[in-house]
C-alpha cells in the first residue's frame, strides 16, 4: 500500500536526509518536505521558540497538505522540546487541527523510539549550546528516559550544524556514549546522520537514534507503515506491534 508522510522541516541543513531515507526505504513510500520559515538561524531559546510558533507551523502544514500526505511530523527537536512536554504537546494538538491527520514532532519520536525498543538509560550527543541540551534531557525524563551521559557541542546554528562530516559525526557519537546507556541518541534534524545509521550503530555496539531517522520512523508509524526495513538502524529493522 503506498504511503505518503509529510515533513514539515525548519530552515535548510540536513533536509537531503529525507530524499536519502525515501530512496533507502524504497517501494511506495514518499516523504515530501516543506521548509518552515526560520527567521534567525540559532540554537538559542527565543529563537527557536519563534521557529515552533503555531502560526509558522500552520503555514507549512497547509502547503504540505497539497501533497496529499496521510500523516505529518514536525522534523525539529530544539523547536518542539523547548516548549517542555505540555508546551510541546499543545504544538502538535495545535498543528493536528490544521491538518486533520495524525501528527507528532521529532521530541515525541524519540520517546516513542526508545520505548518501541524497550529501553529505558540513553547517553544523549547533542550539538547543541549546553543550556538547550539540558532542556531535552528534562523532556526526556518527563517521558521516563533516564539520561545517564549528556553532552554538548555548543554549536548555535543549525547551517553549522548540517557542514559536519561522516568522521566528525562517528567520533563525536563515540566519544560521548556512555557503557552503561542502552543507546545513544543524537537529536539535531540539522545533522546528517542517514547514510551512516548503520555503522554508528557498529562503531557503538548499540542502538544509535538520530533526529532525521526517528521523525522519519514516527511519521511512517502514523501513516500505517510497521515495516521492517533493512539500512537504517535497529529501530527501523525491528517490526510494528502488528507483526511480533
Amino acid at each position: 500500500m503506498p504511503i505518503t508522510a509529510g515533513i514539515l522541516y525548519p530552515g535548510y541543513s540536513a533536509e537531503d536526509d529525507y530524499p536519502a531515507l525515501e530512496r533507502l526505504l524504497g517501494g511506495d513510500i514518499r516523504l515530501p518536505l516543506v521548509h518552515t520559515v526560520m527567521r534567525e538561524d540559532a540554537h538559542r531559546v527565543d529563537a527557536l521558540l519563534e521557529v515552533g510558533s503555531a502560526d509558522v507551523l500552520a503555514d507549512g502544514a497547509r502547503e504540505l497538505l497539497a501533497h496529499g500526505v496521510q500523516a505529518v511530523i514536525w522534523a525539529c527537536t530544539s523547536g518542539s522540546f523547548v516548549f517542555g512536554w505540555e508546551g510541546a504537546r499543545d504544538q502538535v494538538e495545535k498543528l493536528q487541527a490544521v491538518t486533520g491527520l495524525a501528527t507528532s514532532s521529532t521530541s515525541f519520536a524519540f520517546v516513542h523510539a526508545v520505548a518501541r525498543l524497550g529501553l529505558d538509560r540513553v547517553a544523549v550527543a547533542a550539538t547543541y549550546p549546553s543550556d538547550v541540551a539540558d532542556r531535552f534531557a528534562d523532556f526526556l525524563a518527563h517521558g521516563g528516559i533516564e539520561v545517564t551521559r549528556l553532552s554538548s557541542r555548543g554549536i548555535v546554528t543549525a547551517a553549522e550544524v548540517g557542514t559536519l562530516t561522516r568522521e566528525q559525526v562517528l567520533d563525536f557519537a563515540a566519544a560521548n556514549d556512555d557503557p552503561t546507556a542502552q543507546a545513544l541518541l543524537m537529536p539535531d534534524t540539522a545533522l546528517h546522520t542517514v547514510a551512516w545509521l548503520d555503522e554508528l550503530e557498529q562503531r557503538l555496539g548499540k542502538p544509535v537514534l538520530t533526529a532525521n531517522q526517528v521523525s522519519a520512523w514516527e511519521v511512517l508509524r502514523l501513516a500505517g507503515d510497521s515495516g521492517p526495513h533493512e539500512g537504517l538502524g535497529t529501530l527501523f529493522r525491528r517490526p510494528g506491534p502488528d507483526q511480533g
